[in-house]
Parts: C-alpha cells; structure tokens; sequence
C-alpha cells in the first residue's frame, strides 16, 4: 500500500482536528475517510488542505481516537445512540460495534444488559443475529432487536404459533408457523429484519398440488438451502428442502413408516458430511428419534431411538442433541443436565453417559427444566434451570457457569454475533452476555 504519512487536518463543527492520512486509512475503503484515497491508496487532497464536515465534533474526536488507537472509549456525558447515528454517516458503525466487545470465549463471558419485552409469559424461541442483533419469537409475534438492541416493527403472524426462527443475513428472517384449519395458512415465510414486510412465502408441492402444511424446526446449509420439519394433512410428513434464493421448494424426505420427522424438535446441517441430524424428542414425542439424513441417496445414513429401553433409563428423557463433527459423535442432554456421547461411526447407538446430576442432588426445581445445547467454537454449551454451563477440552470439562437469579428457568438460548443470548421462562426477559475487550497492557 501507498499510504503516505501525509497530515490531514479536519475542521468539525468549528472544531479543527489533525491527523495522518495512515490513521485515516484504518477506517477502511467503505468509510467517508476511504473515499479520500486513490486506488493505491495515496490521499487525494484539495488546494485548501483542510475538510470542512459539518457534523458533531465530540463524536469525530471519539471516532478518530478509535481509528487511531483501536480501542472504543465513550465519555459519560456522551449518548451512545448519538455516537452510533454518527459512526453511521462516517461508514464507522461496523468498526464501532466491533470494538464494543471482544470475540466471544465462553469462558469470559459478562453480563451485558438484560431486556424485558412486552407480554408476559413464556417466549418460544431466541435467535442471535449475525451482527449481534436477536429475534425472540413470543406465541403468533417475533420481536426483532438490532445489535444496538433497540426494537424494530414486531413480525405478527395473525395469530398464528410461531415454532421457529431464523436468519439467512442480517436482513432476512425465517419464521416457521402453525398451520390453522380452515384457513389454508401455515408453513413458512422470509421477512424483513427492519421492516416485518413479507418477502416470500414457502410452499410444499406434493403430486403436483400445493399444499398447505405446519413448519417446525429449521436449518440452513452453507449453499443456500433452508432445510424444515412438514407435518401436513396427507402424506406430507417429514423434510423439505427450499433455495434461499428462488424460494422454490428442491426436495422433500419423506417420514419412514416407524420413525419420526415431521415433529422434529431440532434440525442442524452437517457442513463435513452433507447430511442433516433430525431430533424429535421427549416431551413432544413419547419416544426420542435421532437420525442423519443424507438428502443425496434418499436414505438415514445413522439412527437411533429408545424404542424397547426399559423406562428406568434415563434415555427416554433425552431433550436436546446436538453432533459434534469434529469428534464424530452425537451429544445429548436429559433433564438432570447428564451429559450423554454416541458414536457415529457405530451402529449400535449405545449412550455413553456422563453423569453430574449427583452434584445437583437436592437442588433439583419443581418447574420443568428445559435444557438446550449449543456447540460454538470448540466450547459447548449446555443450559439447566436458570444458567449455562461451559465445557472445554476433549474431555469436555465444564470450565465455567453462567447465571443469575431474575427470570425464572432459561428456556432457549443462542450464540451469534460474538455474543450469546439467553431467554427465561418467566417475565419473557432475555440476557445478553458478551466477552469484555482485551485488556490495554
């Protein structure tokens, strides 16, 4: 790169800056400053050697300190929404929000802030934003947050249950619905992040027919497809399969007689093997169905079920699944927050379980617990009762606990963003947790 080590002087709001054509060069080529180099990146400068901006001066001076420096500092008497508006007209935001927080390590994490939303009761699901932004799906609504998190227009499905959420981008969401009899309503729809509009709506074509059908859970794949559990009126049960560009509908796994897909409780891709683990587990189903579907031969490429284990096993109390590639296994977790491994290069589908519930004796709740599990990283993550549990390492050693008292049990939670947000059951409150920027020195 050309940068010249010229001095570049700035007159803000009556204010007069001064600093380096290097410094300027760090705000990067999609910036206001970007645009004042060449494409050999020399600063291009005009006869008066000075830049009249007609913008507020303390927040340049904030802005130009990051550029500078690295490091993000806001004075008290300076409002953070009046900082972002300005990082925005600069082309700064994302180097803003960059800087608010350090790359997520669940072993760092902080409490950030906690929301509470405006309906009572519980939420159906949380969903972190590529950008640090979130979406809580609360019965027939989805309230949108972006990273500042302040609340966008609410997504309101006309009083349909809303099953699951999704983002494609930072501006598109999909949301997976109840079908409503009589209607012909139901299945699922791309919207706006920031407006709520309708872009496209889902259809499942079956002989030639559109029909109409209830979406569950969903996933998205690397190449742009969106994968969703179909429980229709005929014989559409099992996965559909839809390009994120066109929206038309590519594929559909059809439910083997015997086993479970329609009612999946959780879908996840598979990136290394190209084939998508289908959970459909205890409470929405008297027994737990866990599968990989290979979408290419049409066929379950692993399975297991607790089909025929005796009722003391804890199997049958199977909530959460989650596979861990690189490991080739499959984690589970029980209501007790057991830890459990399979092997995916076995076909005997046995559970290896790793047994803490002894540490919980007696201080296990009366409410109903929901643990969910989360792999990010190399960490994972497991919820019970009111925290989250970080386990590292081959062995997966918990190595920290994140918790705190107000809300009520933690009944979903997501990572995204370089931030991790954890939804309650009760007072439809969610926390935000972030890890702190490193250190000065």
């Amino acid at each position: 790169m050309g940068i010249q080590k010229d001095r570049v002087r700035f007159n803000v709001g009556g204010r007069l800056f001064e600093t380096t054509a290097a410094t300027l060069a760090n705000a990067g080529r999609n910036s206001i400053f970007g645009a004042m180099f060449d494409e050999n990146w020399t600063l291009q400068t005009d006869s008066s050697g000075e830049y009249f901006i007609d913008r507020n001066p303390d927040c340049f001076s904030i802005l130009l300190d990051l550029l500078r420096t690295g490091e993000l500092y806001i004075p008290v008497d300076i409002p953070e929404k009046l900082l972002y508006r300005e990082a925005l007209f600069y082309g700064l935001l994302a180097r803003v929000r960059s800087s608010k927080w350090g790359p997520f390590d669940g072993n760092r994490l902080r409490l950030s802030r906690s929301i509470t939303g405006q309906a009572p009761g519980d939420g159906t699901a949380i969903r972190a934003g590529p950008d640090g932004g979130c979406c809580v799906a609360h019965g027939s609504m989805v309230h949108v947050y972006d990273w500042m998190l302040d609340e966008h227009a609410p997504i309101t499905l006309d009083y349909q249950r809303v099953n699951d959420v999704g983002w494609i981008d930072s501006q598109g969401i999909v949301i997976s619905v109840c079908e409503r009899l009589g209607r012909g309503d139901g299945g699922m729809g791309l919207f706006s992040s920031s407006t709520g509009e309708l872009r496209h709506k889902f259809q499942v074509n079956h002989d030639n027919q559109v029909k109409s059908f209830t979406a569950g859970a969903l996933s998205f794949s690397s190449d742009c497809k969106i994968f969703s559990s179909c429980k229709g009126r005929s014989n559409e049960y099992g996965i559909g399969v839809w390009d994120q560009v066109t929206g038309k509908q590519t594929d559909f796994f059809y439910e083997p007689l015997g086993w479970s897909l329609g009612d999946a409780d959780k879908l996840q891709w598979l990136h290394g093997s190209n084939c998508l683990l289908v959970a459909s587990l205890f409470p929405r189903k008297d027994n737990c169905y866990i599968s990989l579907l290979d979408f290419r031969d049409k066929k379950m490429a692993w399975s297991w079920s607790d089909i025929g284990a005796p009722t003391t096993v804890d199997e049958k109390r199977v909530r959460d699944a989650i596979a861990m590639e690189e490991n080739s296994s499959i984690c589970v977790v029980n209501e007790y927050e057991d830890l459990g491994f399979m092997d995916l290069r076995s076909t005997a589908g046995s559970i290896r379980w790793s047994s803490r519930s002894r540490l919980m004796k007696g201080k296990m709740p009366d409410e109903p617990c929901y643990p969910k599990l989360a792999l990010h990283e190399g960490q994972l993550f497991s919820s019970m009762n009111d925290s989250i549990s970080v386990f590292c390492g081959p062995d997966w050693v918990l190595t920290s606990r994140l918790g705190r008292s107000y809300g009520g049990s933690i009944c979903d939670f997501s990572i995204g963003g370089d931030r991790l947000f954890a939804l309650h059951s009760e007072e439809n409150v969610f926390d935000i947790w972030e890890t702190p920027p490193p250190p000065i020195i």
